[in-house]
């Protein structure tokens, strides 16, 4: 027997065991590396062209429902999801900027308080929730808050809106209070002086002078982060609230959940929500040019 002979294939066996013979396809010999040499010896071109021509292919496949058709669905669906999606959308803006506003002008007052229990309880409140996840608040919040509050007898229902109202004036609470706490801290320490000189209390020089003179500084910051919560309300979907990402997926779930619906649906909000905030961005551009700070 040669030192190459291998027992039950070249040679007698040795056992009674059956043994498994390699396959071997008629007239060719076996090669296990047939498929990665052609592989390697296809241009990258045509692989290139094959990934471009597959979902086409696997596209045309799955129906004759085609692009028009989706946009014609979409405009079907336009005045629900303007009407009763978007609008949703800027008044939760609305509201959340509001609330927003209010306390965190009251936080970032208390930020430079005299007080200093008053001014390390502001600045903890601050830096807490403008260093917090939005999407982590408002998950909170929906936990937290109870679905229905009962007040001298009187039942009122929290709906899911307002919950994400509250979830989302807390961050624009924090940021409201460091526009506050910098405008007034940018303000020369020569008006307090001055207003100290002339026999004012600090309440008379804070609300006669300095906030005064920071109005304007605060009105372009401000319409920026109003314009940063308007493109965060369709975090509010996740909460199961209406607006228009999720009315967005209630009709594309209508119209069967075509792939070639997401591509016009999310664009035409997309388009909104463009149209909505841009002009406030260019406002605000103007604005800062306007009140900037002559040195």
């Amino acid at each position: 027997m040669g030192s190459n002979s291998i027992p039950g294939v070249s040679s007698a066996p040795r056992s009674d065991l059956a043994v498994l013979k390699p396959f071997t396809p008629a007239g060719h010999a076996y090669d296990e590396m047939f498929l990665l040499r052609w592989l390697a010896s296809v241009p990258p071109q045509v692989i290139v062209l094959l990934l471009l021509i597959w979902p086409a292919a696997a596209f045309a496949q799955s129906g004759v429902y085609g692009m028009p058709d989706a946009f014609a669905a979409l405009w079907r669906w336009i005045p629900f999801l303007t009407l009763q999606g978007f609008v949703f959308n800027v008044v939760i803006s609305i509201f959340a900027m509001l609330i927003g506003t209010l306390a965190g002008a009251a936080l970032g007052l208390g930020q430079i308080s005299n007080r200093i229990w008053l001014r390390r309880l502001a600045w903890g409140i601050t830096q807490l929730f403008r260093n917090a996840p939005w999407l982590v608040i408002l998950f909170i919040v929906l936990l937290a808050f109870p679905f229905e509050i009962n007040v001298f007898g009187f039942i009122i229902p929290v709906p899911a809106w307002m919950k994400a109202v509250i979830g989302l004036s807390l961050p624009i609470m924090a940021n409201i209070s460091e526009i506050v706490r910098g405008a007034v801290m940018s303000v020369p320490s020569a008006q307090w002086e001055a207003a100290e000189s002339l026999s004012f209390s600090r309440t008379q020089t804070l609300w006669q002078i300095i906030l005064p003179q920071c109005f304007k500084r605060m009105i372009p910051p401000w319409m920026n982060w109003y314009a940063i919560l308007t493109m965060a309300t369709p975090l509010c979907s996740l909460l199961g609230v209406g607006e228009i990402i999720t009315f967005s997926r209630q009709a594309m779930e209508a119209e069967n959940n075509r792939p070639e619906l997401l591509v016009p649906f999310f664009g035409y909000a997309l388009a909104l929500f463009f149209a909505y905030c841009y002009p406030i961005a260019r406002f605000t551009i103007a604005l800062e040019k306007r009140f900037a700070v002559k040195l």
